[in-house]
């Protein structure tokens, strides 16, 4: 009996620990988020990646050029960024939560100004769980896929994570909390550290406008900055994709694209001799003019 009793009360201890550890988007228990740097943690530890590595452009083939370009509509603009085809994980995981309207309604929930913006968490939608928010996630991680050539510019677009050798030893990325760089200086220590997977090409202005809100305590800010929806903007990848079809066509058929430009090329240049020759004319009869002009002069 006594043996029954003292396992009862062990079982009932083990299942109120976790003191402030919020619970990710699948109910599983994710760690609290640290301050420094941007992080945010996996929801599932056993689930790594949840098959989300699987995702490719194939999904959207012919809608979407390799490197797609996106409006992130928020309450205070537009905010136009491009994802890198060379980080095809974290580009098409973007891509697939955009359009299944996972981003519709949730915060920039952590804001520093001379630092970045950070949002992305489904959690923040729900003001009874502000103390959680910054934990939450679609329930899985990313792989890392950090790259040299890709540093923390003004404007580049980076997943969060967990931070630590211990608590994330691969680098491996939030399934879908991401930041924006607002000053490159004060992010410089970031590189090699976190995946940066675009960039902005449009609405700097913007960035510096959401960072320089008044926050708390805990760098939320105090008026909510919503991401209203993320969409692809049409007309630059329509625009990407014909330029994506040229140089495939160009690339399967060299000779034919070098007959084109021969041909354009000995257009130019006949529809040049034209030019040349009718100019020749004028410049023969205006001559032709003068001379009957001098003439006429003479015989007066």
């Amino acid at each position: 009996m006594k043996r029954y009793f003292t396992l009862v009360v062990l079982v009932l201890l083990a299942a109120s620990c976790g003191g402030r550890h919020g619970k990710g988007a699948d109910g599983d228990q994710a760690d609290s988020l640290a301050t420094d740097t941007p992080e945010a943690p996996a929801s599932k530890p056993g689930q790594k990646g949840a098959k989300a590595d699987t995702l490719s452009m194939t999904n959207f083939k012919g809608r979407l050029p390799q490197e797609p370009v996106f409006d992130i509509v928020t309450s205070m603009g537009t905010i136009r960024v491009k994802l890198y085809k060379d980080t095809p994980k974290h580009r098409d995981n973007f891509i697939r939560l955009a359009l299944s309207h996972y981003y519709d309604g949730v915060l920039f929930h952590r804001v520093i100004d001379g630092f970045m913006i950070q949002g992305g968490d489904p959690y923040t939608r729900d003001t009874l769980r502000i103390d959680e928010w910054g934990e939450g996630g679609p329930g899985y991680t990313l792989d890392a896929e950090i790259r040299p050539e890709h540093t923390h510019k003004k404007g580049a677009l980076a997943a969060a994570r967990r931070i630590g050798s211990i608590a994330n030893p691969m680098k491996e990325s939030s399934g879908s909390q991401f930041y924006l760089v607002q000053d490159s200086t004060n992010c410089k220590h970031l590189n090699g550290e976190f995946t940066v997977f675009g960039e902005t090409v449009g609405g700097l202005n913007v960035i510096d406008r959401i960072a320089r809100v008044q926050t708390d305590r805990f760098d939320r800010p105090e008026r909510p900055v919503v991401i209203q929806r993320i969409l692809p903007n049409e007309q630059m990848n329509k625009r990407a994709l014909e330029e994506e079809q040229r140089a495939r066509e160009e690339a399967l058929n060299p000779t034919a694209t070098e007959d084109v430009a021969t041909d354009k090329k000995d257009k130019t240049s006949a529809e040049e001799d034209v030019q040349l020759e009718v100019q020749t004319e004028l410049a023969d009869s205006s001559i032709l003019r003068g001379r009957k002009l001098k003439h006429r002069e003479k015989k007066k």
